[in-house]
């Protein structure tokens, strides 16, 4: 679950993260009250939105006094803003945050995230952050990656930060510190990503996170009701909202193919399939091991509903709990209910296969059978392109 920057704010400062004061603004004469009660003489407005890339898109505005301040946010609220991360529909700003302006000398990147390879979590930083650090970020030796436990960071791994990021020891410890504090949050919060860009060094001398970004695990929401509440429900795709009502991982994509299969591991295998012949995925659909026939139907209508979508690529290896023969009953429902013509290309393996492929001919599904996984997704391909079912 993604959190909006001033809910990570909110969240991290308890926890004793230094940031700019700041307060968030649904109107344009809220944002000028917001200013007028932080003080000083300059502030930054920003848009809030589940979308990085917020600057360039003019979503972030850097303003000398409570007026400019009125004005920005008047521009801003109630429009969209499209970034190379919201799609080309863009996302609606609803709040704006208003932030006490800082003294920058320097921006470095320093965030924490889920080591699944060891099964731990590490500290990630880099000497350059703010405004195109994805640039920095794939320069792989250009990035610090220390592990994260209890106490903290090790005299050691204090020295490597000061010299990989050009630090004093001074400001070394203080990355060490917000690291080891950001550590507790992370852990009690149940987080996947704790992201600071940038991460900002005053001319005062004080570290300071000036941008916070921060995602929950949605599997482990149930521990924490308190922090359920925080879902914007309207940053959410309609479609991935349906979706996860059925116990669908789903991911909304920009081609016209529909896709289902019975694991992430396969589902990631199609998509390369799929690209490899020249086609693009609508979505990325993995359904549960224990899926029944009416989750199968539904998942199969959310792809039938979708206007994008001119084939419906289904990969099923039946086994365990699930079998093929389930999968089949659910897209036959579907096509029941929705009268759809939409042309179905399936490949299946494992348990229940000749079942399934029987279930399908005596439904009268348009479906096309493949030999593996290459053929249906070159078939899915040609039909996407040509619409010929």
């Amino acid at each position: 679950m993604n959190l909006h920057e001033y809910q990570a704010k909110a969240l991290l400062r308890s926890y004793g993260i230094p940031m700019p004061q700041g307060a968030i603004a649904a109107t344009a004469d809220e944002a000028r009250q917001r200013a007028e009660e932080i003080g000083g003489d300059a502030w930054v407005l920003k848009a809030q939105v589940h979308a990085g890339e917020r600057q360039a898109a003019g979503g972030v505005r850097m303003l000398g006094s409570v007026a400019e301040v009125a004005a920005a946010a008047d521009e801003l609220l109630g429009r969209k803003i499209v970034t190379g991360q919201t799609g080309r529909d863009g996302l609606l700003i609803k709040k704006v945050y208003v932030e006490q302006a800082c003294d920058v000398d320097r921006e470095l990147y320093a965030a924490l995230m889920v080591n699944r390879t060891r099964a731990r979590i590490d500290l990630v930083a880099a000497a350059q952050g703010g405004e195109g650090v994805e640039l920095a970020l794939a320069e792989r030796e250009a990035l610090v990656d220390l592990p994260l436990g209890g106490p903290g960071l090790s005299d050691d791994d204090r020295k490597q930060l000061a010299k990989r990021l050009d630090l004093t020891a001074d400001q070394a410890g203080k990355l060490a510190d917000i690291a080891t504090r950001a550590h507790k949050a992370f852990v009690e919060t149940d987080a996947s990503l704790i992201e600071f860009n940038p991460l900002a060094l005053t001319r005062a001398g004080e570290m300071v996170a000036l941008d916070v970004k921060m995602v929950l695990d949605d599997n482990a929401l149930a521990r924490h009701p308190n922090l359920l509440e925080l879902r914007d429900e309207d940053e959410v795709d309609p479609q991935e909202r349906e979706a996860s009502r059925y116990e669908h991982n789903y991911a909304r994509m920009d081609g016209n193919i529909g896709l289902m299969t019975t694991g992430a591991g396969l589902g990631l295998a199609a998509i390369d399939l799929i690209k490899d012949e020249g086609g693009e995925p609508a979505n990325f659909m993995d359904t549960r091991p224990m899926a029944s026939r009416n989750q199968i139907a539904e998942g199969i209508l959310l792809l039938l509903r979708d206007r994008r979508v001119r084939v419906v690529l289904v990969m099923a290896i039946g086994g365990g709990i699930l079998h093929c023969d389930t999968i089949a009953e659910g897209i036959a429902a579907a096509f029941r209910q929705s009268q759809a013509e939409v042309p179905v290309v399936y490949y299946a393996a494992g348990t229940g296969k000749e079942i399934s492929e029987l279930t399908l001919r005596n439904q009268g599904i348009p479906v096309i059978f493949a030999d593996s996984m290459e053929d249906a997704a070159h078939e899915a391909v040609r039909i996407a392109g040509t619409g010929a079912g």
